[in-house]
């Protein structure tokens, strides 16, 4: 049927005059003119995005759209982004803290980090809901959410023994799993690497594995052994996936990597471990951090667990019989090979201010005595944090490239990770070494890790979803911190939405809390 020449004027007169007087939508802000990268990996595109309340509500071009904004920020020439989701941290005491100060969590939120995942690698407080309670109460600067800490669980029932539990135990370590999920936790963590969690059997975290997978929770884990101490990388990995396989849980391997010269060159066999297990369909992801050292403590990283159990004053005991300390020297000797020598141990956080910052191979020449013995004072008078100089480049890039990989930071005290992994993988792996896109350097930090995680209406940019909200400059981005300086706060980021609310204003934090303690959604 042909309509009139005339009719069809006239209709579409009627159109552009309805469009006219269509209702004016009012938002929050408008960030004008941007380049975004959505999060899901998708080519960049110049739109604007429109927030009202803690949700995006518009993406596209606002002149063609009726939006009375009480702010526009005119943001051409940077990259609006999803805000970055990091899935391991040691940010718990922080978002804990009495300080306001520190409950901003402003070195995540000037990464462009809005919401930080914590109680990672076994351990941290079990008590989940009264945590996410005071989180909410408080208020926190950065989103948030919890695991609930295998090792502390098991620490809580045993202590540091490293016998198996009985029956009775086990229902216990059950019982504080089960209520950890039931008060929100996202999943279960492991640090089977570190006592007590070491001690614990593959049968033993396999039957609290899946308690956490009834939930809908995942595993997450950092390895039992990253280089050679006990049963190899390959073997750590292979132990992981069948926690997975048989708990029927997804396993997410935490701040992967290839840990000394006895496995350096092991990554390509390690990604074939979990391509297969993916082609299986066990669901197997894995975070990475851009250093090529991996931070931990003296003790920690030289001593062997067997002389960790009963705690400190069985340590003390063992140091002090000369049968044991030679038996421990020898075995710390080959740690420290492992390391790469007392020269790839820089000590970057202690009480002590006399070793700060300096190798163990400094601290022993200045004290006239062997390594192993200038470790072993450091780790009777309270341990001190090291960076590891440990890795190899090779690897670290051949993991990066993976489609399962994404960013992490393991961000603790001394270590330049907490304040600038963000950047860094942008800076160096992107505009520097071109190893990643931007798409997937942001997808890596955002999309991905919120699928992984479960974390619903976050690490996109969509309509409908919570306005966690990123815009940084490519020019300007980069990590400052450095292993001497580690509390550098990164630069590039000029505007951070945490649910709506500015809290990074053109570079610069407003003194907002508004990051929520997040719990885990049923599904």
């Amino acid at each position: 049927m042909r309509i009139p020449i005339r009719l069809s004027w006239a209709l579409l007169a009627v159109a552009i005059t309805a469009a006219s007087h269509a209702p004016r939508e009012d938002v929050d802000l408008l960030l004008r003119g941007g380049t975004v990268i959505d999060g899901s990996g998708a080519a960049p595109r110049v739109a604007d995005v429109a927030i009202r309340g803690d949700r995006i509500v518009f993406i596209g071009d606002a002149g063609n759209a009726n939006l009375t904004p009480k702010r526009v920020i005119d943001v051409r020439g940077l990259i609006v982004a999803p805000g970055f989701i990091d899935p391991h941290t040691h940010t718990q005491g922080d978002l804990s803290s009495g300080d306001p100060r520190q409950r901003a969590n402003l070195p995540y939120l000037m990464q462009g980090v809005t919401t930080v995942i914590t109680n990672n690698d076994g351990g941290g407080t079990i008590e989940i809901g009264k945590t996410l309670d005071a989180w909410t109460k408080n208020g926190i600067g950065t989103n948030a959410a919890l695991y609930v800490p295998q090792g502390s669980v098991r620490g809580a029932l045993l202590g540091m023994s490293d016998r198996t539990p009985t029956a009775a135990e086990l229902d216990s370590m059950r019982a504080l799993v089960r209520r950890g999920m039931d008060e929100g936790a996202i999943g279960m963590s492991t640090g089977l690497y570190y006592a007590p969690g070491s001690y614990s059997p593959t049968d033993e975290v396999i039957e609290l594995a899946k308690v956490a997978a009834r939930y809908g929770g995942i595993y997450d884990t950092h390895l039992r052994d990253e280089s050679s101490y006990t049963i190899g990388l390959v073997g750590a990995v292979n132990e992981a996936i069948r926690i997975g396989r048989e708990a029927k849980i997804p396993i997410h391997i935490s701040h992967i990597k290839a840990l000394g010269v006895d496995v350096w060159g092991q990554s390509d066999t390690v990604i074939a471990l979990i391509r297969k297990a993916r082609a299986e369909g066990i669901d197997v992801t894995a975070g990475q951090y851009p250093y090529s050292a991996s931070g931990t403590s003296v003790g920690a990283s030289l001593l062997p667990r067997w002389a960790e159990v009963g705690g400190r004053d069985s340590l003390r005991a063992r140091i002090a019989d000369p049968a044991t300390r030679a038996r421990l020297t020898k075995e710390m000797e080959n740690n420290l090979r492992r390391r790469g020598g007392a020269s790839s141990l820089l000590i970057s956080s202690t009480r002590d201010t006399s070793i700060l910052g300096r190798t163990l191979e400094e601290i022993a020449a200045k004290r006239h005595e062997s390594p192993i013995d200038a470790a072993l004072q450091i780790v009777q008078q309270g341990d001190a944090s090291v960076a590891s100089f440990n890795m190899n480049e090779k690897d670290i890039a051949k993991f990066m490239v993976q489609d399962f990989i994404m960013t992490d930071s393991d961000g603790s005290a001394g270590h330049p990770r907490k304040y600038g992994t963000f950047p860094r993988i942008i800076r160096e792996y992107v505009l520097n070494e071109h190893l990643l896109t931007l798409p997937q350097a942001v997808h890596r930090s955002s999309g991905l890790t919120a699928a992984t995680l479960r974390l619903n209406e976050r690490g996109i940019l969509k309509v409908g979803n919570v306005a966690d909200v990123i815009a940084f400059d490519t020019a300007t981005i980069a990590d400052r911190s450095t292993y001497r300086e580690p509390t550098l706060l990164a630069t590039g980021m000029r505007y951070v939405l945490v649910n709506g609310t500015m809290t990074i204003d053109q570079g610069k934090y407003t003194g907002a809390l508004a990051g929520k303690a997040l719990r885990r959604v049923t599904r």
